[in-house]
């Protein structure tokens, strides 16, 4: 028997365990689709904060269309759990689609020219519109089996909570084993894998079980809750702060834990863990609450108060944990020790926001609604505020005012939100007589501790910016002379009491005027200029402190530097704290900035170059490993000119011995004549340039000498002096080996791929470790004198072959 209510007998009540089994494979899928597909397209339109807001505004714009538009598309009549089966296995084919179409993709936009951001835009909305409107279409569509009553909202927010619940399996699947261990067309398979599950056991139980609309198809639209306007409005509002608290704890969490692909995969999973169990909670409690609007009030009001907690926490307790993580034997350590404080950060909001949405679903039901609609509108609302969060905040709010005022005016938007639903029900009281004033008093302590927390919110601490996960190891021992939020990163210029100066990113020092840094960075680009017979043109990826840069503005041959950096801050603001170092590099009327990905701008340039050299973040940084992929060497090698060159930077320390073969052995696929110069200190390895040419290289000793004597070169010559360099020989002993010499210690390395993006995995694993001196030992242990490629009179390369002997320890 049924009424128009829907089901006398709840059918999920029969079917719980199945449709829980349903919800929580779709949504390990969608994550791991989220994922892959974040770092697929980065790989195409850049990874540049503005690439993955484009990115993320499509995909969330997605699953907010598919939330609204299903239900006022799709006949009511026709089976929920046929409707969502269907669903399922056309978000797996698309998966399947976007994978093995993305080299076309890549192939047309960098054929219509896409640097813009509407190009940019269009090629994110082609790829992720499809699937992402059947990922939001999910919900609404299995809605429909329920009654819209209490019990019957209740069980949406039990569904939601097993979506949820999926998302965070799949999102540290996918992070922490299907990309670290195979690579993102094996975690596609495994997506699409769970999509035709889901689709295969949803097809079996519409057969089982009947179905009759809840709702009559053919009567009028239902009246909607009274106040439901303020719900919509409050769950959007409740969706904007949520996204935007993501942004701002992900930036302060990565600088805290490392940012690598690993943290960014525990924070998204702690933050889906808290809405899971704030969904589940909520769902129990919207079914037995007598107003529902008041208790999204105090929840609303509740998380002024946990994003008050967050930003303490952030910024006046945490980076001062008496921590260091590089005593830790095993990385494992380290994640277990960060899982503990993202839940301590990020638990209390995360659950109130999943609280926010079955709560907000039983406010607005109504007798006779469909389900599908109601779901749909409260999803789409609850979205388009994630939307603006995300975005408005990571866009433009931290670049503009700084995390602190972000994190002030969230609390100020959640108090207020909260008293928009709150004033009617006391001014209610207040009519009724009863407790008139009880209601009120309430309000106005809340109101008032959420102004105190207001006025309290830390401002992050420069220290964090600087040292980020040895912050507390630093304490009083660094001079902090600027700090700076940019568009994509945090920044930081310090000075110790020696007067060495570090240009700080990603929470660790990036370049610094210590004489082993000075003497990589110079390597780096005199060797850029020195090496090519015509430099006249070079691109150089990363600013850093400017001292590479620099190094090859001052070639008396060099008459164009292109310049690819992805932070604004950094040749705005930082290299003038370096001008001293870096030759004033940013105003040089040779050189040119280019604010982007470095990688996005290469595949969308047709220009040549003479030389190239790549100074980018370290490995372990999410993003920097798409600088060090077969693929992008091969785009580099496409863009030298005939006798270019191309140097490349390689970190030994906060690394192991896997990051650099995969790194150093990758370079060798694409450059298979390539040479690797070392840069010791102490007699300790501790990091490297690599270099390579399209053509054998060959290398005239007597020729470089000259070039050290000619007055054209003084500033070059100077420029060497200042870091121990006084000959061509002093320079060329650097020798650390060759793809021959190397054979033996990169047997079995792993190539860093565009689709597996290998070597962010390997290094995230050892950023917290020094092992530079065993590392370059073991390297360097086959390296011989290579005649086939020096050249010059028998006593320079005799004096040559001594001075590598002597360098390397022999």
């Amino acid at each position: 028997m049924t009424d128009r209510q829907g089901p006398i007998l709840d059918p999920t009540r029969q079917y719980l365990p199945a449709l829980m089994f349903l919800f929580v494979g779709s949504g390990c899928a969608a994550l791991i689709y989220e994922v892959v597909w974040f770092q697929l397209l980065s790989l195409t339109i850049g990874s540049s904060a503005i690439s993955l807001g484009v990115l993320l505004g499509t995909f969330m714009g997605g699953m907010c269309l598919g939330s609204y538009l299903l239900p006022r598309y799709i006949d009511i009549r026709h089976h929920p759990l046929r409707v969502y089966a269907y669903l399922e296995i056309g978000i797996g084919v698309m998966g399947l689609l976007l994978l093995f179409g993305t080299p076309v993709i890549e192939w047309l936009y960098t054929s219509v020219g896409g640097g813009s951001i509407v190009v940019r835009a269009i090629v994110a909305g082609a790829c992720l519109l499809p699937p992402t409107l059947m990922m939001g279409a999910t919900l609404p569509a299995v809605a429909r089996w329920v009654k819209t009553s209490p019990e019957g909202v209740s069980w949406m927010g039990f569904f939601y909570g097993g979506n949820i619940a999926g998302a965070v399996i799949g999102s540290l699947l996918a992070g922490f084993y299907l990309l670290r261990v195979y690579d993102m067309a094996f975690a596609t398979f495994v997506a699409a894998f769970l999509n035709i599950t889901v689709a295969v056991i949803g097809l079996g139980l519409a057969r089982q079980a009947a179905y009759e609309p809840t709702s009559d198809p053919d009567a009028g639209p239902v009246r909607r809750a009274e106040g439901a306007g303020a719900i919509y409005v409050a769950i959007a509002v409740s969706g904007m702060t949520a996204l935007s608290a993501q942004v701002v704890w992900t930036r302060l969490l990565s600088l805290l834990f490392g940012a690598t692909v690993y943290t960014f995969s525990l924070i998204l999973g702690v933050f889906l863990f808290g809405l899971g169990i704030g969904s589940t909670l909520g769902a129990a409690l919207a079914r037995g609450s007598v107003n529902p609007r008041v208790a999204l009030g105090w929840v609303q009001m509740a998380l002024a108060g946990a994003l008050f907690w967050a930003a303490y926490m952030l910024t006046e307790s945490l980076p001062f944990w008496p921590i260091n993580p590089s005593i830790s034997s095993d990385p494992w350590f380290n994640f277990q020790l960060d899982m503990v404080r993202a839940l301590w950060v990020v638990l209390p909001g995360a659950i109130l926001w999943g609280l926010s949405f079955p709560l907000a679903l039983a406010a607005v039901a109504a007798p006779g609604q469909d389900p599908g609609r109601l779901v749909g509108g409260v999803y789409a609302a609850n979205t388009v505020g994630a939307i603006v969060g995300a975005l408005g905040t990571g866009l433009v709010l931290v670049q503009t005012v700084g995390s602190q005022s972000a994190q002030m005016a969230l609390i100020v938007i959640s108090a207020l939100t909260a008293l928009m639903l709150l004033a009617p029900s006391v001014a209610g009281e207040s009519r009724s007589k009863r407790a008139p004033w009880a209601g009120m008093i309430m309000l106005l302590a809340a109101t008032a501790a959420a102004g105190l927390m207001v006025r309290n919110v830390p401002p992050v601490p420069g220290l964090l910016v600087a040292y980020g996960r040895y912050a507390a190891t630093w304490v009083g021992l660094s001079n902090i002379i600027y700090v700076g939020e940019g568009l994509n990163a945090f920044v930081a210029v310090t000075e110790l009491g020696s007067g060495v100066r570090n240009y700080h990113n990603a929470g660790k020092v990036q370049a610094s005027s210590e004489p082993q840094d000075m003497r990589l960075q110079r390597m780096l680009g005199h060797m850029t200029h020195l090496i090519p017979d015509r430099p006249s043109d070079v691109l150089v990826i990363g600013f850093g402190a400017g001292a590479t840069a620099g190094s090859v503005a001052i070639g008396p041959n060099v008459e164009r530097v292109t310049i690819a950096e992805i932070e604004p801050l950094v040749p705005q603001v930082v290299s003038q704290y370096f001008s001293q170092h870096n030759y004033d590099v940013a105003r040089n009327p040779k050189v040119t900035i280019h604010l982007d990905d470095a990688r996005h701008y290469l595949l969308t340039t047709d220009r040549m170059f003479d030389a190239i050299t790549s100074d980018p973040l370290d490995p372990w940084v999410k993003g920097a490993a798409t600088l060090y992929t077969k693929e992008f060497f091969e785009v580099v090698r496409d863009h030298l000119n005939p006798g270019g060159v191309v140097t490349l930077f390689v970190q030994l320390y906060e690394s192991n011995t896997e990051a650099v073969k995969s790194e150093i052995g990758t370079f060798f696929e694409v450059f298979p004549n390539g040479v690797v110069w070392g840069n010791t200190n102490n007699g300790q390895g501790y990091d490297l340039v690599v270099m390579g040419q399209n053509e054998p290289i060959k290398i005239d000793v007597d020729a470089m000498q000259a070039k050290f004597d000619d007055p054209a070169y003084a500033e070059v010559v100077q420029s060497f002096r200042e870091i121990g360099i006084y000959s061509a020989i002093d320079l060329f002993a650097n020798y650390a080996g060759q793809p021959s010499d190397m054979a033996g210690w990169l047997a079995g390395f792993q190539i860093n791929r565009d689709r597996n993006l290998r070597l962010q995995y390997l290094a995230g694993m050892g950023l917290n470790l020094y092992e530079s001196g065993p590392i370059y030992s073991a390297m360097i242990a086959g390296s011989r004198y290579p005649d086939n490629i020096f050249e010059g009179s028998p006593e320079t390369l005799e004096a040559l072959r001594l001075a590598i002997q002597r360098m390397q320890g022999r």
